[in-house]
């Protein structure tokens, strides 16, 4: 989710890979991460985020 609305600052991610390697497969499942925040996005605040859910979808779909 760090990625999804506006994200963090690089500084963020290498502090972070400086103690955790990022796990193979995580530019796969980040979309998958996300696509539940969008799709909860959607039922409090309307389908203005549908959108973006849709995109995700079609995103996974094609990895």
């Amino acid at each position: 989710m760090t990625e999804l609305f506006g994200g963090f600052r690089q500084e963020f991610y290498d502090g972070y890979e400086s103690i955790l390697a990022i796990e193979p497969m995580y530019e796969y499942r980040k979309h998958i991460y996300n696509l539940y925040h969008v799709l909860n996005h959607c039922n409090l605040f309307g389908g203005e985020y549908l959108d973006k859910a849709e995109k995700l979808i079609t995103t996974i779909q094609s990895s």
